[in-house]
């Protein structure tokens, strides 16, 4: 598959099987699963429901969610 064929609401089964980690998780069965994509791009996906659309995020997209989270500019969404 092509980077340009990969987008956001791409049934995340056709991303194949392989590279899915869950690096958030409530043990619970219901993970946020990852998958780092060419030209670091991120793919995000429902454990639950493995052939759901995935969110594509660019590089930039991903490192400022995650430093934004680190920084505590998340924490509103917890409560």
């Amino acid at each position: 598959m092509s980077p340009e064929q990969i987008r956001n609401r791409i049934p995340a089964a056709a991303l194949g099987p392989d590279g899915w980690a869950k690096p958030w998780s409530d043990n619970g069965g219901s993970c946020l699963e990852a998958k780092r994509l060419p030209g670091g791009r991120v793919a995000l996906r429902q454990s639950t429901d493995p052939a759901s659309p995935a969110l594509i995020l660019e590089a930039n997209e991903i490192r400022a969610f995650v430093e934004g989270a680190k920084a505590g500019l998340a924490d509103d969404l917890l409560s």
